[in-house]
């Protein structure tokens, strides 16, 4: 009617919430993405219709001109398990169309985490994989209402990101069950670093085999991952007694700590045994050869994305058996090192 306001063309947003979608679905479904499920778009495109929601020409053509977008941030450089899953992710992007921008922190200080959401942001990604594993990051960056989806591959992370569940504390009960199997009961815990979800689930793993075995634990050691501070945890630990066996968190500190009872005169596996987890690809090459607990982390990288890709196309999350550590039986645990 005449001097009665124009009604507020519908936008992408409200054709997002009237087809339960993300807005950067709607996005995909108008520039015939392939990700795209067939029930999916077809909800999408009886919203468009519903709300007669008529695209900018201009931005489409400028969002069509530009490949897909997901973000990697990494606050473990270098690590072997993030290393070994993000290769696996980027072979997935590639194969559904997507690029990947990878932001690697040095320090995971709220500073560095919220400069690097908003470089996301300005790429304008359309989803985010975490890798970091200290509980502090996912606390910052649930403070920051992000709008993409999320997903990690670490354990326990919180939140509101979608968690590829590692089990590690099924591993690391693994690892302290073939301690027990071999006759030790003094067992030491070599632990990760406060704050990181890994050091805590294997920890917890660390007492649910103990608990179960019906054995004392002993007071932890906080380690810091590194191989120098397994060598110097050898060194001090080697004038105790009251172990027969230990745990190590990762593999660089339990090689390392092998290095130190072996500069201390404390033979391995003779006068007490060592395991490790991870299973890096050193660990069958070190004297002696390395008993671990092996992650496939290539394929929680995959799980990683696939949950990510369903997240940003609108559909369920894709359902997967759980992930089983497998147990590498070497040299630094021989049945005959059992001190009586």
């Amino acid at each position: 009617m005449p001097g009665e306001a124009r009604a507020k063309p519908a936008s992408i947003r409200d054709v997002a919430r009237l087809a339960s979608v993300s807005y950067q679905t709607v996005s995909r479904v108008l520039n015939d993405h392939p990700s795209i499920r067939e029930d999916t778009r077809q909800r999408v495109l009886a919203a468009i219709r519903t709300l007669d929601y008529r695209p900018n020409q201009a931005a489409r053509a400028l969002a069509s001109a530009r490949p897909s977008v997901l973000g990697i941030l990494s606050t473990t450089v270098g690590e072997y398990g993030t290393t070994s899953a993000i290769v696996a992710i980027e072979q997935v992007a590639r194969e559904r169309g997507f690029s990947i921008s990878t932001l690697n922190l040095a320090a995971a200080s709220p500073e560095a985490i919220g400069e690097a959401v908003r470089q996301f942001e300005h790429e304008q990604v359309a989803g985010i994989i975490v890798l970091a594993p200290q509980v502090r990051v996912f606390n910052v960056i649930g403070g920051l209402g992000l709008r993409v989806p999320i997903a990690t591959l670490h354990t326990g992370a919180g939140g509101a990101a979608e968690t590829i569940a590692s089990d590690q504390r099924a591993g690391a009960r693994i690892a302290v069950e073939h301690l027990v199997s071999l006759g030790h009961r003094d067992i030491l815990h070599l632990a990760g670093p406060q704050d990181w979800i890994e050091a805590e689930s294997r920890m917890h793993g660390y007492l649910d085999a103990m608990f179960e075995a019906d054995l004392s634990t002993l007071p932890p050691i906080r380690g810091d991952w590194t191989a120098d501070f397994g060598h110097f945890a050898g060194r001090e630990l080697a004038g105790r007694r009251d172990f027969t066996a230990i745990f190590a968190a990762n593999d660089l500190m339990a090689i390392g700590l092998m290095h130190g009872f072996r500069d201390a005169g404390v033979r391995v596996p003779d006068d007490v045994c060592v395991i490790g987890f991870d299973d890096i690809p050193v660990a069958a090459h070190v004297w002696p050869t390395l008993s671990t607990v092996r992650m496939d982390f290539a394929d929680l990288g995959t799980r990683a994305i696939m949950h990510l890709l369903a997240a940003i196309a609108g559909e369920p999350a894709p359902q997967f058996a759980p992930v089983s550590p497998q147990l590498m039986v070497r040299q630094s645990t021989n049945p005959s090192a059992t001190r009586r």
